[in-house]
């Protein structure tokens, strides 16, 4: 038998011996009033007795009350935290729990609400949270009474990584704790952001270890069998310029997009005609759409469309957008810049498209188009002197202006890029970066 039925049935026990020993003496009580009127000398000492028989009986049971008052109390305690447990609790802003020694939820704040849905107080932990490593880092951490970390990885209904840290909650005067503290902190971002950056490293070194190591060998072939061939030696001398040229380009886009990224938070200060922009654009790509026998077309409707944006970035943007139409869809053999007044949730904006006529672009392949060196064909974009990251220098570029890039696509009859600014922004004052009062 357990301890605490012990107490229980303990306690039982003497709530039913003081109901007995309340009727008992009701009834003395009834008993020694009759008899007062008849014969009062018998009746006071009978008084006498029935006091005795009140502070012998009456006061164990008081006494048997309280106990079983304070054991309720202190079994209270071990089950369910107190106020105070609960309010630390509920002031974090991470999901949190508390469980007791045997994995059973006591309590949890309302941010593990949003976190991770409904839970009902007293199941047991592993009824939600079905990670092996995870169960076990708390299982080890209430059975060594010292803190544990654990790592949770979940995929539905959407991909978060949380680190966990099981914390055993200090009991009073030295007891072994009651009640562990189970901490979610998301570390999403920070998984997202490293693999970014791995990758990223990854994919740089190879695109530059590629032109490199075509670089060497060549040096080493004229270096020994070409070192007197003169025709061998131009053809040679012709790649490895093609190869230092691609990495010069990859090296200014790398550089380009990390400028672009460091200043991605900076209000833009300025405002911009798109107008002018798609026309100067139209200007600077003209001979690159003539070498490919393609043509750019511009037929602006307005005389000047602003929005607020930096002229030069903006050229860099449909540039970049314009010289992708040329590569890789010159059987198309046109490109069209637009520009329309449209409205989205019931606010106006100004669309600058960038159309191309050729073979389009797979659906699964749109969704990825402006991850950094994300090809839909690496053959197709190396052949075309491309670094893959033009559209992620186009995406951040955009985000600086608070724009979004709009991609439709149909196979075997082109592709439509179209940036979209907001409207209401071109007709508001711009702010300085820095305000002076008087």
């Amino acid at each position: 038998m357990s301890r605490t039925m012990a107490a229980d049935e303990d306690s039982t026990r003497v709530r039913l011996a003081g109901r007995r020993a309340k009727r008992i003496l009701a009834a003395s009580g009834a008993c020694l009033g009759l008899l007062g009127w008849s014969h009062p000398e018998v009746a006071l000492g009978c008084l006498a007795v029935f006091v005795v028989i009140a502070l012998v009986v009456l006061w164990p049971s008081r006494a048997g009350m309280a106990q079983e008052r304070m054991q309720a109390e202190a079994r209270s305690e071990l089950v369910w935290p107190g106020r105070g447990m609960k309010a630390i609790v509920e002031a974090l802003q991470e999901p949190a729990f508390i469980l007791d020694r045997g994995l059973l939820l006591r309590y949890r704040n309302p941010a593990s609400f949003v976190a991770f849905g409904n839970m009902t107080l007293g199941d047991p932990f592993s009824l939600r949270f079905r990670a092996p490593e995870l169960i076990a880092a708390v299982e080890s951490a209430i059975r060594n009474q010292a803190p544990g970390q654990a790592t949770l990885d979940e995929r539905r209904p959407i991909e978060r990584t949380w680190q966990v840290e099981i914390l055993p909650v200090p009991a009073y005067q030295g007891e072994s704790p009651h009640f562990f503290l189970v901490l979610f902190r998301d570390r999403t971002a920070e998984r997202r952001t490293e693999r970014m950056r791995t990758d990223f490293v990854a994919n740089a070194s190879h695109e530059l270890r590629t032109p490199l190591a075509s670089l060497t060998g060549f040096i080493e072939t004229l270096q020994g069998p070409a070192r007197n061939d003169a025709q061998a030696r131009e053809r040679f001398l012709a790649i490895m310029r093609e190869q230092a040229q691609r990495m010069s380009r990859l090296i200014d886009d790398l550089l380009s997009l990390s400028r672009i990224e460091m200043k991605r938070h900076l209000p833009v200060n300025a405002r911009a005609d798109l107008v002018s922009v798609l026309r100067k654009v139209q200007v600077q790509m003209a001979p690159l759409a003539e070498e490919l026998g393609m043509t750019v077309e511009f037929s602006p409707v307005e005389e000047a469309v602003l929005v607020v944006g930096d002229e030069d970035e903006l050229i860099q943007v449909f540039a970049n957008l314009v010289e992708n139409a040329c590569k890789y869809a010159e059987s198309g053999q046109r490109v069209e810049l637009s520009i329309a007044h449209e409205t989205e949730r019931g606010e106006p904006v100004i669309d600058a498209s960038v159309r191309d006529f050729g073979p389009g672009i797979p659906p699964e392949h749109v969704p990825r188009l402006t991850e950094r060196f994300y090809r839909v064909s690496v053959g197709s974009s190396r052949a075309k002197q491309g670094t893959g990251l033009g559209l992620s220098i186009v995406r951040n570029i955009l985000l600086r202006h608070k724009s979004r890039l709009l991609v439709q696509s149909e196979i075997g009859r082109g592709t439509i890029f179209t940036a979209r600014f907001p409207a209401t922004a071109s007709e508001s004052p711009i702010q300085p970066l820095v305000q002076y009062y008087s």
